[in-house]
């Protein structure tokens, strides 16, 4: 979501820094480049398109995951989202929900703003209550089949919203889901109580989004950043509870005492829970410190992180 243009949220990167903060990435071993066709209204896959083709970099060796549902404006500016009415007008019919129309003409417009022949993972943003499921994943199953999308998943849906989506694909004996893309953090936990453990069960990968809790687990909660402070007063403002406030002072005290970045005790932490989670980075200096691996943390360190 970090990587488009200001003109759609003033802490989104512009091209420039983009591409650094992608080819930093890739320096230091990250091939997985998850990103949606709302984020900066298709900007965003733009960007990273034109840096695949410039980079050269081997197809196969890169893991591209993209989202459909949501409303993709010819105004980079507009953020849709806040525009249910949008939906119903002429230009806009069949380009969001997950008919198999808007589905199949979301899948087609990333690929040509990628510059791709597939995507690896293309994840339903939301559930659609409009649409029978039935016609939502024989649409995913038939991209699937025709090689367009290599595998497909979901994000920020109710634990019983992702489970008939999904068994109801096993009935029909069509492609089911491979991954979630839920929120997950020190801060968030309340997937631990069903969508965490129907995942682990069903052998379903977890990729949490906003694993720094929006970079709250970053940084002390007395630092503001641009992103915070162009939050508030708006529906994305996030407030932070007594516990949200003894959490960060802890992963302040650990980091301190393990030598290491807030974000990377945070990362650690999250790390041992599920398969790969989503960080967005808004500098090279910030790709470098996102770095994790061999970091662990014991059984005592994780619980004094989890009692507030």
């Amino acid at each position: 979501m970090s990587i488009g243009s200001r003109e759609w949220a003033d802490w989104v990167l512009d091209e420039e820094k983009s591409v650094e903060i992608l080819d930093a990435a890739w320096d230091i071993g990250i091939n997985t480049i998850d990103t949606a066709n709302v984020y900066s209204n298709g900007e965003s896959e733009r960007i990273i398109g034109k840096w695949i083709q410039k980079s050269q970099i081997p197809r196969e060796r890169l893991i591209i995951a993209t989202k459909c549902h949501g409303l993709v404006s010819q105004d980079i500016s507009v953020r849709t989202f806040l525009r249910p009415e949008l939906k119903s007008q002429r230009d806009y019919v069949n380009q969001s929900g997950l008919s198999r129309a808007a589905i199949f003409n979301a899948v087609d417009a990333s690929l040509a703003r990628l510059q791709l022949t597939y995507i690896d993972l293309l994840q339903i943003h939301r559930f659609d209550p409009a649409v029978p499921v039935e016609e939502t994943m024989k649409a995913l199953h038939d991209l699937v089949e025709s090689g367009k999308v290599r595998y497909i998943g979901a994000s920020s849906m109710r634990t019983w919203q992702f489970a008939l989506l999904n068994e109801t694909a096993e009935k029909k004996g069509w492609t089911k889901f491979t991954s979630m893309q839920n929120e997950y953090s020190l801060l968030y936990r309340e997937e631990e109580r069903e969508m965490n453990a129907y995942c682990n069960y069903h052998g379903i990968g977890l990729i949490p989004w906003a694993p720094l809790a929006a970079g709250a687990l970053a940084r002390p909660l007395t630092i503001s950043t641009t992103r915070s402070d162009s939050s508030k007063g708006t529906p994305f403002e996030i407030k932070h509870s007594a516990a949200d406030e003894a959490i960060v002072k802890r992963v302040e005290e650990l980091a301190e005492k393990k030598g290491v970045k807030m974000g990377q005790i945070a990362l650690a932490w999250v790390g041992a829970k599920v398969a790969s989670p989503i960080v967005g980075f808004n500098s090279v200096q910030r790709v470098l410190e996102g770095n994790a691996s061999g970091i662990t943390l014991s059984e005592e360190e994780t619980k004094y992180l989890e009692e507030p």
